[in-house]
């Protein structure tokens, strides 16, 4: 993900000169449907042609071996050079520039027209929600706060689904401002602190700070750039980050799940200093004292109350708990290692997810959105037991109990008394769990 926005710079600055075509060769089974894969390009918006090669095929002919590659191929079909982990925009322009200026001599580059049919146009009507990723519950305020990620806004409704506001004005950008100007870009998860609401401006890579009273929004952290290096501690405002995905907020501190670094963040909110909270930067399962252990895309954090983190650690398929304590731990509660994922119920590492993405924590248990399996779990952090509570067999979108409700690719869960509410990410949709009668409806939002 972090590479598409410097592939999309290129497909702009060499719209005659340069195609793009990607191939998604995928870890995680879900993630081999053509299905799944035609939701990915609509959410991130992809407008080149994009192979889905489930079986490796490609991979193993070009001999690639680490997501992601880059392959240049020249016009005579030779290929040039090959670079594999992150980029800059700039330094592939500089590549890329003599080398067209080259083969144009040579009359090999061919600018007729290349026009694509994209899926975002075969789009039959935009739903009112478009891949939301995360939501909170407010029980004590009445509300429901939806991140409303592909169009790059926040929605605020009652908890049975009457609008109250929208926050951000529906265009993709880093502006500050009133409700109706600000702009986000692929905002995730929030956490409420009286009348205040933080926010994990993703693609931003920047935290954004709401106040609901007076109507405004401010930019506390980021640069709008992801971060190329690790970070020290510094000062929140202008420190460069990287895909922060989801955020919690405790004693007064923001603890932030930094996906982009395998790390915890947290921000101090009186002193205004960020920093590494959890995890070396290096990506891996490895339990052990905070700093020393190792996380995988941390996309989902919640809390106890009580100086416990709870997070989703998404590229291993697991669910850890930190101490907020800077001498305690990081510990897996479900998961092995980064190969190592699946559909299964048990204690410990007998229980199987496929990256995992959601996180809550209500009445002494965890509830967890099992992205890739479309399903919502429990898990007891004392016992370690893994049980499935809705979603069945395939993805889809049907109400119903227990398993006979169908969910596609949940991304966040939050609970409020005896309801779980959802955000059924591929189907543009927010569900309604209820815990006592098991039964899962479609939450409509009336007045959006």
């Amino acid at each position: 993900m972090h590479i598409l926005p410097q592939l999309r710079k290129l497909e702009e600055a060499y719209p005659q000169e340069l195609v793009v075509i990607g191939v998604h060769s995928a870890k995680f089974p879900a993630e081999k449907e053509t299905d799944a894969l035609r939701q990915a390009i609509l959410r991130y918006d992809i407008r080149h042609p994009v192979v889905n090669d489930s079986n490796f095929q490609v991979w193993q002919r070009y001999a690639a071996r680490a997501w992601p590659s880059l392959y240049i191929v020249d016009p005579e079909g030779k290929v040039l050079g090959k670079h594999e982990g992150e980029y800059r925009f700039e330094d592939l322009d500089h590549f890329l520039h003599p080398l067209i200026e080259a083969f144009d001599i040579k009359g090999l580059i061919q600018r007729s027209p290349t026009a694509w049919t994209l899926e975002r146009d075969k789009q039959a009507a935009e739903n009112a929600l478009a891949f939301p990723g995360k939501l909170l519950a407010d029980e004590v305020g009445g509300r429901l706060f939806i991140a409303d990620s592909g169009h790059h806004r926040i929605v605020v409704a009652t908890m049975d689904g009457e609008l109250c506001d929208v926050i951000g004005n529906g265009e993709a950008g880093l502006t500050n401002g009133a409700f109706g100007d600000a702009r986000f870009n692929d905002p995730q998860g929030m956490a409420l602190d009286g009348e205040t609401l933080y926010v994990a401006d993703k693609e931003n890579h920047a935290l954004r700070r709401v106040d609901l009273t007076e109507r405004t929004v401010e930019t506390i952290s980021g640069t709008g750039q992801a971060a190329m290096t690790f970070m020290p501690p510094g000062p929140a405002k202008g420190m460069p980050l990287r895909s922060p995905w989801d955020v919690t907020v405790l004693n007064g501190t923001l603890y932030i799940a930094m996906a982009g670094t395998h790390q915890l963040w947290s921000l101090d909110l009186t002193s205004g200093n960020i920093g590494p909270f959890a995890g070396s930067g290096r990506e891996g399962l490895s339990d052990g004292p905070l700093k020393q252990a190792w996380l995988a895309q941390p996309t989902g954090i919640d809390h106890d109350g009580e100086g416990r983190l709870y997070f989703a650690d998404s590229e291993t398929s697991a669910v850890r708990t930190a101490s907020t304590d800077p001498g305690g731990s990081v510990e897996t509660l479900v998961g092995i290692d980064l190969f190592d994922f699946g559909d299964r119920d048990g204690v410990g590492q007998r229980a199987l997810l496929q990256h995992v993405q959601g996180v809550c924590y209500g009445d002494g248990v965890l509830y967890i959105a099992d992205t890739y399996n479309s399903k919502i779990k429990r898990i007891d952090p004392l016992t370690k037991e893994t049980t499935t509570l809705f979603g069945g067999m395939e993805p889809g979108l049907r109400d119903g109990a227990w398993s006979d409700g169908r969910l596609n690719e949940p991304s966040g869960v939050d609970c409020a008394g005896d309801r779980l509410y959802i955000a059924d990410t591929n189907n543009h949709a927010i569900r309604v769990a209820d815990l006592d009668t098991g039964e899962v409806t479609t939450l409509e939002l009336r007045g959006l």
